[in-house]
């Protein structure tokens, strides 16, 4: 009789919730709530209301934009419950970087009706103007990593690109002791954010007057392939190179040159850390990385898009991300950090005290 008893109990509690009316959520696991509720009868709770926010970075080939739309979608399952919306993140990212590519998936998106539009800009010049129009429509703008600053855009998010590329400078000379023949990687020659870098880092290796630079910067397509291919030949055609300020880590996200460079004494000193880099911590051939943590390009600035869209709060213009040194003494700290944001890192750096 007790255990009937029980069953019975559990019984009707089931059946309460099964029959309390309402939706049964949406994308992101949110549950119903009472507010919002026009256009419904009864009692019944409205559901959350959609909220798109179109991502376009700046290509699919580069892995640090991956980990920003999986940062993007961390924040839209977060904040989505707790602001009542269905937050959607709809990635509309070229293949290979083309400014002209980025403003016409802006104008697509404004004719979807998106609520808001989160971007990295190959090509400021390119998609100023595909912003402005946006923003006129009523769709409002943030940049991330590479900024549009002539733009109507709300707000940017991103490190303090002269003084990134000064920092990667600065390290590189403690690691060659103030003297060597530099090269300066440099990707996209179009990118806002990477001539501002290469800025910073011709300007602070003024200060070393043992440390002569190459002529001019090297750029490439942003993929590894390109890049890996841009460091060998050059070095094939200069083997008096000593060293590499890599204002991004495109070659490093490949483990060619691990084998592959002429000289197993060039230093390198390059931005950011994912997994594949960490080798090259490992090895020796980048004493240090300065890693911007690009999980947060999508986590922050989705917060920050909901703070001011959503909940009308007043937001900073400039938002600055700070890059974190990565060497052999905290190479397992970064390892789990990034194994917390999904990605896959070798387990023997994982172990790593």
């Amino acid at each position: 009789m007790k255990r009937l008893s029980i069953w019975l109990a559990l019984a009707a509690l089931s059946a309460a919730g099964c029959n309390s009316g309402g939706d049964q959520g949406t994308s992101t696991g949110i549950a119903p709530t009472a507010n919002n509720a026009g256009g419904r009868t009864g009692n019944a709770p409205a559901a959350a209301k959609k909220f798109t926010i179109t991502l376009i970075a700046k290509s699919t080939t580069n892995p640090v934009f991956q980990y920003a739309l999986s940062g993007a979608k961390a924040a839209a399952a977060e904040l989505g419950p707790k602001n009542h919306a269905d937050i959607v993140i709809d990635w509309e990212t070229p293949d290979h970087e083309d400014g002209q590519i980025q403003a016409q998936n802006i104008q697509q998106a404004v004719s979807r009706h998106v609520d808001a539009i989160l971007m990295s800009c190959s090509d400021a010049t390119k998609v100023t103007s595909a912003i402005n129009n946006a923003v006129e429509a009523g769709v409002p703008v943030m940049t991330f990593d590479s900024d549009a600053p002539d733009s109507k855009r709300f707000a940017f998010y991103g490190v303090d690109d002269i003084d990134t590329g000064k920092r990667v400078m600065d390290e590189l000379a403690k690691q060659i002791n103030g003297k060597g023949v530099v090269a300066i990687l440099a990707g996209n020659q179009n990118a806002p954010n990477l001539r501002k870098r290469v800025q910073g880092a011709t300007d602070a290796a003024k200060a070393y007057p043992g440390i002569k630079l190459m002529p001019q910067p090297i750029y490439h397509p942003e993929t590894p392939e390109d890049a890996s291919s841009a460091v060998i030949s050059t070095m094939n055609a200069h083997p008096e190179i000593t060293a590499w300020a890599m204002i991004g880590g495109w070659p490093l996200f490949a483990k060619s040159l691990l084998t592959e460079l002429p000289t197993r004494n060039v230093k390198i000193v390059s931005v950011d850390a994912l997994p594949a880099e960490l080798a090259y911590v490992d090895a020796g051939i980048a004493p240090e990385l300065l890693a911007q943590p690009c999980f947060e390009w999508g986590h922050t600035s989705v917060g920050i898009i909901i703070d001011h869209v959503l909940n009308n709060k007043q937001v900073p213009v400039i938002n600055r991300m700070d890059l974190v040194p990565v060497t052999k003494a905290n190479l397992g700290d970064w390892a789990r950090t990034l194994k917390g944001w999904g990605a896959d890192v070798d387990q023997k750096y994982l172990d790593m005290r």
